[in-house]
């Protein structure tokens, strides 16, 4: 019997299209299949205690905020506050309120005006004014200590009235 190329062409391709098939199934399984991801867990034995799990725990540390405000100022011999202090101590309570069991320390000073006893109260007196409205704020009293220094800490000199001004200050201060 003559073959013609006729004949020919569908006998290739048939035996070609036996081929492809046979390597394509080969290729299928040549992959292995997805084993899906299981948690052993250990089996208990009836009268026996569980197995400890032991757990790490990584402690990052964050920084804290400054809380180091020094320009709360006030009028000439009293603890009443320059209306200037209030954006200051307003900007104070919104940043104590962000982690409210902190605790501050509030630095009375005052200029060298008048006698060192007079100063020394004052100064307290004025830590406690900015304790006043830090408190009236919405701020718990109970996280601020109050130390007055009178003028033994001036920031600046008392021999000039620009001084004086300066050194009548409660700083607040992060305990």
């Amino acid at each position: 019997m003559k073959l013609t190329k006729m004949m020919l062409i569908p006998a290739v391709m048939g035996l070609l299209s036996i081929f492809l098939y046979s390597c394509k199934t080969k290729k299928l399984a040549a992959k292995p299949a997805p084993v899906p991801l299981v948690k052993e867990t250990p089996v208990e034995k009836p009268g026996s205690a569980p197995a400890p799990v032991e757990e790490k725990v990584i402690l990052i540390p964050v920084a804290k905020p400054d809380f180091n405000f020094s320009n709360v100022q006030f009028e000439f011999n009293s603890d009443v506050l320059k209306t200037s202090s209030y954006p200051i101590l307003d900007k104070v309570i919104s940043e104590i309120k962000k982690e409210p069991s902190a605790t501050f320390v509030l630095n009375g000073n005052s200029s060298a005006e008048g006698s060192a006893e007079r100063n020394m109260s004052l100064s307290v007196d004025r830590a406690n004014s900015v304790k006043t409205y830090l408190v009236n704020g919405g701020l718990s009293g109970d996280n601020f200590t109050i130390k007055g220094y009178g003028e033994s800490q001036p920031i600046a000199d008392n021999k000039t009235e620009a001084g004086k001004v300066v050194n009548r200050r409660v700083e607040i201060k992060r305990n």
